[in-house]
């Protein structure tokens, strides 16, 4: 039997718990990366509310990415020592941090290159940005970083028969997998991939389980399940929590103990959340709006004094300043 708030370690990672908090946007940083005053604050607060580890927003790999504003950057040394500043608040909570490393667009001046418009010296061009990112991670002292291929991103973009007609599409998944273990061999490397595109012509379910199962062969330390589609208004808990269970559950009967599966999406509740540890091979839930509602969730669930998240899955934060939760006082 598996329990909410046991230790639990993988790669690199000492967990107090199986709870994670999702990478979510802040969109706050300075345009060269630079991380704000409020952002190390909302860290501050994360880590000490008791979560299990962190991953954090959005990080780009790229100067060239104008994707959208107030993204953080790894992709200049000068960079490294506001990261470490980060990885050190984090730490003093005794809370793993891991780096979402992405791109927003693969960019040739100011206009997004679509994947088969792309020559093989950009593609390769790519994987250094990844690579050189999760290198920059390291000597800011994190403990594991995150290739994000989920929500359209240019990675996900890049892996999805919709926008990329060539035969071997996720071959660039692999070859920055091999590119970080190569360059930083002691460092936690996990996905965020989405289950579907849920659109016509885009990654179906039976695609990406394919892709999941042979990133657990290529030694992947962990997969994180989302999809697009992602933030589902209305979640009420015990009625439609975790929407992306059913996905996550098969693919952890594939490649679980080997590589850990964490699910992500609607999850709201301990008696769900503890349910789906003992009901299924899944090893790691992530949370997003309810840590964005409460940061202390996981330690209010395990003292006891909750047993439901209070987020109403209203999306509101999206439209406030560094997406917090306009419930909050």
């Amino acid at each position: 039997m598996k329990n909410l708030f046991e230790t639990v370690k993988l790669k690199n990672l000492t967990m107090k718990n199986r709870l994670i908090r999702s990478a979510t946007w802040e969109g706050i940083a300075e345009p060269d990366g630079s991380i704000t005053d409020e952002s190390y604050e909302i860290y501050r607060e994360l880590s000490k509310g008791g979560v299990g580890a962190i991953i954090t927003g959005f990080t780009s790999v790229s100067s060239n990415d104008f994707y959208f504003g107030g993204m953080m950057r790894l992709s200049d040394d000068k960079l490294i020592p506001q990261y470490k500043k980060l990885t050190d608040i984090i730490h003093a909570e005794n809370c793993p941090v891991i780096s979402q490393l992405a791109l927003g667009g693969y960019y040739k001046g100011h206009e997004i290159i679509e994947p088969d418009e792309m020559t093989q010296t950009e593609i390769q061009d790519v994987i250094k940005l990844f690579v050189n990112a999760a290198v920059r991670a390291k000597k800011a002292n994190f403990d594991g970083v995150q290739i994000h291929a989920a929500h359209f991103f240019f990675l996900s973009r890049f892996i999805s028969p919709r926008f990329n007609h060539s035969k071997d599409r996720a071959k660039i998944l692999f070859e920055i997998l091999d590119g970080i273990k190569n360059k930083v061999p002691d460092i936690h490397i996990t996905i965020k991939i989405n289950s579907s595109d849920f659109t016509f012509g885009g990654l179906d379910e039976n695609e990406s389980l394919e892709i999941c199962k042979k990133l657990s062969e290529a030694g992947i330390d962990s997969i994180e399940v989302s999809g697009n589609g992602t933030s589902v208004a209305g979640i009420k808990p015990h009625v439609n929590e975790a929407y992306f269970l059913n996905f996550a559950s098969k693919l952890a009967d594939e490649i679980s103990p080997k590589t850990p599966v964490i699910l992500v999406g609607g999850l709201r509740s301990l008696a769900t959340m503890q349910g789906i540890l003992n009901d299924t091979k899944i090893e790691l839930l992530s949370l997003s709006r309810p840590l964005l509602r409460e940061p202390d969730f996981p330690k209010l669930l395990q003292s006891g004094k909750l047993t439901e998240s209070k987020c109403i899955s209203c999306n509101a934060c999206y439209s406030s300043k560094s997406h917090r939760c306009i419930f909050r006082g």
